[in-house]
């Protein structure tokens, strides 16, 4: 009971209802005060236009002029003016002589006394409008001259209608105007029912402090969650994006009401987001990030309102992935070697053992220097200790699927010229992709991995880049799957029970445009490494001392 007595407890809708009620009411007051007294008025100066038209009519007549001229204008004066006074409903109709001298009026006991009002304009020739309280109360009266043949003026014709025929006039026209009020306070009031139930239903019943606490609270939670939050509509239009949304889709100032391929998002994640299907922990890139995507559709009571799709920054994340595949490779691969120095260690002892120690020896320093042989060759030419560990685990990786990874005798990387993550998410990735296209064929299976600095003309001048170039012995690309090869979800595996197929080059393309570096991938090579050429140039931030 409390909270429907205290109007600032109620719905929206029953508030917004006796809101516009009180205003229709207050505008139909105001309205029909307005229309009152311009009623009033109007009546006001249409009873002065009736008398001044009679009263004119009354002068001009040849009876008036000629019964002026009698020694008793009473006899023919007296009937003729109750007559007109009867046809036109007014109150009196008073002819007086030049000295105010009544000759009618409709109190016969009056006539000969002396007229009550202004005349004086009149006799002058002009006309006389006035509101004027005389014999008969207040009344709108109008005073004319009765001009003889010559032009003179030999006496005066007032006719008049009291103010309380005027009011009783006016009063007739109250209901009507009541009537209309009532009319328009009917519709307005339905119109405002109509209006209350919709916006009852768009308002769940809930009042205007409820919403406003609501929407407080959810935009505080918006600007609070870790991460991002959008919300479409079912054109595929942003209609919400939280701060960490905004930062991680890096979205300008005028994202609102536009479709996500409008803002410059790639190609696949936003046929992604705006397609009808549900995702789940999806990998997404942007120019600078990886994003887990997932995405639902937003329902109400069966209504489609659009979808929710939320955002979680992976970058980071990924990066170091990546270094923990490249190290979890690496400790594969020394963990093989391991097991292959035991077998060969077994097998010296077992020759010398036999008595073979000739035997023994050569075989001990063939395996010995063919491992060297790699090393040193690394380790001579990448003096990058980040990317020498990494070719040295790729190709002991390599070797156990059966594909030689090749370093370029003229390799030559210096150190320090690129961020260590960087070297691991391009020559990482480019190698397990390398070494997957070799293992695929029957034969030879290589890869050859090429590292150099060059300098490049740039609009700022010439600047040095690191090249780095991987190829392979594999089948190769088409021009058009080349033209794809660095789009997120583009792979050559058909596997479909592995994850994360098409994100290795997605990466590596993502990191050449973070470091405003290049990418280029050729679809054929030359003999002997015959399959697919990707080369990556990475601009340097110091000079390089050759």
């Amino acid at each position: 009971m409390r909270r429907r007595m205290d109007p600032r407890r109620w719905s929206l809708a029953w508030q917004v209802f006796t809101l516009q009620l009180v205003v229709v009411a207050v505008v139909l007051l105001a309205g029909g005060a307005a229309a009152y007294l311009q009623a009033r008025q109007s009546s006001q100066e249409s009873t002065r236009s009736r008398v001044l038209a009679v009263a004119r009519a009354v002068a001009a007549s040849p009876d008036v002029r000629a019964a002026l001229t009698t020694p008793d204008p009473s006899t023919v004066l007296q009937p003729l003016a109750e007559q007109v006074r009867r046809d036109t409903a007014t109150d009196f109709v008073v002819v007086m002589g030049t000295d105010r001298t009544r000759y009618s009026h409709p109190n016969p006991s009056l006539i000969g006394q002396p007229f009550i009002g202004h005349i004086d304009a009149a006799l002058a020739g002009g006309v006389v409008l006035e509101t004027y309280t005389g014999t008969l109360g207040p009344s709108e009266r109008a005073v004319v001259p009765v001009r003889s043949d010559a032009g003179t003026v030999v006496g005066l014709v007032s006719v008049g209608v009291s103010r309380g025929t005027v009011s009783r006039a006016l009063a007739q026209q109250v209901p009507r105007l009541l009537g209309a009020g009532a009319v328009a306070l009917s519709l307005a009031a339905f119109g405002a029912v109509l209006v209350a139930r919709r916006l009852r239903r768009q308002t769940h019943g809930l009042g205007p402090a409820e919403l406003g606490r609501m929407y407080e609270f959810y935009d505080a939670v918006l600007h609070a969650v870790r991460e991002g939050l959008v919300l479409l509509d079912p054109h595929g239009r942003l209609v919400l994006a939280n701060d960490e949304a905004r930062r991680l889709l890096d979205l300008g100032p005028d994202w609102e009401g536009r479709r996500l391929d409008e803002l410059g998002l790639p190609a696949p994640m936003a046929a992604s987001l705006t397609g009808g299907s549900t995702v789940e922990d999806a990998i997404q890139l942007t120019a600078n990030r990886v994003l887990v995507v997932n995405r639902a559709p937003a329902r109400w009571k069966g209504r489609e309102l659009g979808a929710v799709v939320t955002l979680r920054d992976h970058t980071d994340l990924q990066a170091l992935t990546g270094e923990l595949n490249s190290a979890r490779g690496l400790a594969e691969a020394l963990r093989s070697q391991a097991h292959e120095a035991a077998n060969r260690l077994h097998s010296v002892i077992s020759l010398i053992e036999l008595g073979r120690t000739d035997q023994a020896l050569d075989f001990a320093t063939v395996e010995l220097a063919a491992a060297q042989r790699l090393t040193d060759l690394v380790v001579g030419a990448v003096d990058e200790p980040v990317l020498a560990a990494l070719l040295l685990g790729k190709a002991a990786e390599a070797n156990e699927r059966g594909v030689e990874l090749e370093v370029d005798a003229a390799t030559s990387v210096p150190e320090g010229l690129l961020p260590a993550r960087d070297v691991v998410t391009v020559v990482g990735n480019l190698l397990d992709n390398a070494i997957d296209a070799a293992a695929s064929t029957p034969g030879p299976r290589r890869v050859r991995f090429s590292g150099w600095v060059e300098d490049a003309r740039t609009e700022g001048g010439i600047e040095s880049v690191v090249v780095l170039q991987v190829s392979d012995t594999g089948p190769g690309l088409s021009d058009e799957t080349a033209a794809r090869a660095f789009t997120r979800g583009w792979s050559t595996k058909t596997d479909q029970r592995l994850a994360g197929h098409g994100l290795g080059l997605a990466l590596v393309g993502q990191t050449a445009r973070r470091n405003n570096g290049t990418v280029e991938v050729r679809g054929t090579g030359e003999p002997p490494y015959p399959g697919a050429v990707f080369t990556v140039r990475l601009p340097v931030a110091v000079e390089v001392a050759r």
